[in-house]
């Protein structure tokens, strides 16, 4: 955890944000937030016979980057997008316009950190277009975003995969964001504090 959450200031927003998120209807909740993914990822331990050495290759400072961007709401994960390098306030206002506008229902609450692209003025007219709002949660917080522990999952599972090309990166992406059950999802919401869920 960050050492930033014992500030006075932070400690005071995280404790008011577990007061007010205990009377929000998980159903209407939206968690979003990227990671990234990249071409060179593999595990960092592995099983090997007695007094054996486990030897894996990855490729050594040619690999790329990319950026996933998804939402996860008690059934599932939704709105995936890979993009090619890093999210930027250009990106994440058209993903918000393209992608994640198809899944919003009127009561949505789309919940966010504090990414500072996440912040313009384009995303949340959209947002609130489509008569959703946005939350942001307090600062030194990822441990009340549950889709980081969905995020987790998928980067276990594609240091499994070792995919090397950019291609072959982005389809295991988008077969990966099935693999989240209503169960699973509900699991990591209440994991992050939400016990309504």
């Amino acid at each position: 955890m960050a050492s930033e959450q014992h500030r006075p200031d932070v400690a005071e927003k995280r404790a008011a944000w577990t007061v007010k998120q205990a009377g929000l209807d998980p159903e209407k909740l939206i968690f979003l937030d990227e990671t990234w993914a990249k071409t060179n990822m593999t595990r960092p331990r592995g099983r090997a016979f007695r007094g054996k050495r486990v030897i894996d290759y990855v490729p050594h400072g040619h690999w790329k980057t990319t950026t996933f961007l998804a939402g996860l709401r008690t059934t599932g994960l939704v709105a995936p997008l890979v993009v090619d390098g890093a999210i930027n306030g250009e990106i994440f206002v058209a993903y918000v316009k393209q992608v994640l506008i198809k899944e919003l229902k009127p009561g949505d609450i789309v919940v966010l950190d504090n990414l500072s692209s996440h912040k313009r003025a384009e995303a949340r007219e959209a947002i609130e277009t489509a008569g959703a709002s946005m939350l942001f949660l307090p600062p030194y917080s990822p441990d009340m975003n549950p889709i980081e522990n969905a995020f987790s999952k998928i980067k276990w599972s594609l240091k499994s995969t070792k995919e090397r090309t950019l291609d072959a990166l982005w389809k295991a992406c988008g077969k990966l964001s099935d693999l989240f059950p209503e169960s699973e999802c509900r699991r990591f919401i209440r994991h992050s504090g939400y016990r309504y869920c």
